[in-house]
């Protein structure tokens, strides 16, 4: 079992690094948080959490799903998700350049007062109907190569992925509810894009020319 583990390991860790490096960038998600930060507080923005988290997880699963069907059926199918995947965090990495350029304020999301239940489907909703999400776990999967690990392995995967979206998200939502916070991030913004975006490129990059 850990000899199995310690095989796909690699590319475990490559997956984590670049999911936790999208967690922790801006997007619709976090403007939502902000939103509902904003109307209820933060334990509102910690439930609204609970859904995105959950929504990776459908995505993972789908992606993972589909991407193993693929790889089973055409033996150049793995250049193939390599390429898409390199394609998709090259994009990611020219929108953090973009942004480190021309620096765009965090904007919230509007939302009023929603129940306990209504939250979670909220945030739930939000991740599994944002088809740039799908791609990217896409993308995730071309560097992590669990699709052909074993049902443990894929196990392990799965919960280290729920708690890097679950940590990552929930920490926008209890720090961007301080305006301090907010000014501060403002304010090195263009730095932190810039290594955004270096990184994704560096991992678009060993996408394409490892073996």
């Amino acid at each position: 079992m850990m000899d199995v583990f310690l095989t796909f390991l690699p590319g475990i860790l490559a997956a984590y690094a670049i999911l936790l490096v999208a967690a922790s960038s801006p997007g619709p998600s976090v403007a939502l948080l902000l939103g509902v930060g904003a109307a209820q507080g933060r334990a509102a923005a910690m439930l609204t959490t609970v859904g995105i988290a959950f929504g990776s997880v459908v995505l993972n699963a789908l992606t993972l799903a589909g991407v193993g069907l693929l790889l089973e059926q055409a033996a150049w199918a793995f250049t193939a998700l390599r390429v898409v995947g390199a394609a998709y965090l090259g994009w990611l990495a020219y929108g953090a350049f973009r942004k480190a350029a021309n620096p765009t304020a965090v904007k919230v999301r509007e939302i009023g007062h929603q129940t306990r239940g209504r939250l979670i489907l909220t945030g739930f909703a939000l991740q599994v109907t944002n088809p740039k999400a799908i791609v990217f776990w896409v993308a995730i999967h071309a560097v992590s190569g669990i699709a052909l690990a074993p049902a443990s392995v894929v196990a392990v995967f799965f919960v280290g992925a729920f708690a890097i979206s679950f940590l990552c998200h929930g920490a926008w939502g209890v720090l961007f509810s301080s305006q301090a916070f907010r000014a501060a991030y403002a304010a090195g913004r263009r730095w932190i894009e810039a290594a955004l975006g270096t990184f994704l490129a560096f991992m678009a990059f060993r996408l394409v020319t490892e073996r």
